[in-house]
């Protein structure tokens, strides 16, 4: 008499056959968002065979890779463009680099201010030592808009509370630009082979705006169109 279990055939699969491993398939390809419990609902196939299937598809649940923005197949190909043209000018000219002028804005948040020397308190051997919570934003917060080259900054200010960041506005920011390249960068001033490099900001892109840049010798550097918004990609 033996102890050793026979080899048998076992229960046939009902749940694990070709035509569901398709259906479990077709549903992920159509989308990969779904969830096994979906594909359940979907497909009317077991929780346990869904994820043996999935498993033996070699497929396994993974989070979004998170990206700025998602460029289409023509803005790469722009923006190549650019940085190969780009690193042309650096070629040919040594001293690229130092006729740039980069002009942007950015929110600058006020923030409830104290040093480390000022929340310093004395406390005993036996006594815990204090505790402070990181700083946090504050509603206050304005518009900085500032242009540097690579010695540094040329010029900035801030935008008053209320005003609307329009063409008009950019027009008088770009008159007072002129003036202090002129008084700070004398000599790529007279020399006129310095570039202003923005992005494609509405009011920067304006007709009026591009006029007076174009009358006043402030030429614009490269800047390829804004990207796509992000959103969820299609797979």
């Amino acid at each position: 008499m033996s102890l050793e279990g026979q080899p048998r055939s076992g229960r046939p699969s009902t749940s694990k056959t070709e035509e569901n491993i398709q259906k479990i398939r077709h549903a992920i390809m159509f989308d990969r968002r779904r969830t096994i419990i979906d594909l359940e609902a979907l497909t009317g196939v077991s929780w346990s065979s869904c994820q043996r299937i999935l498993t033996e598809l070699h497929m396994k649940r993974v989070a979004a890779e998170f990206v700025p923005r998602l460029l289409s197949a023509d803005q790469r190909a722009n923006r190549l463009d650019v940085c190969r043209e780009m690193k042309d000018k650096m070629k040919t000219d040594p001293d690229f680099l130092y006729k740039i002028f980069t002009g942007e804005e950015s929110w600058c948040y006020g923030y409830d201010q104290e040093t480390k020397q000022q929340s310093c308190q004395w406390k005993s051997t036996s006594s815990q030592r204090p505790k402070k919570t990181r700083q946090v934003k504050l509603n206050v917060k304005n518009m900085l808009i500032c242009c540097f080259d690579i010695k540094g900054l040329v010029h900035f200010e801030f935008v008053p509370q209320g005003q609307t960041v329009n063409q008009q506005f950019y027009l008088e920011v770009f008159k007072r630009l002129h003036d202090a390249v002129q008084r700070k960068r004398p000599e790529l001033w007279r020399s006129g082979e310095w570039l202003l490099h923005q992005d494609n900001a509405p009011a920067h892109t304006a007709l009026s705006v591009s006029q007076f840049l174009t009358k006043n010798g402030m030429t614009t550097a490269s800047q390829p169109p804004p990207p796509l918004r992000p959103g969820p990609s299609t797979l």
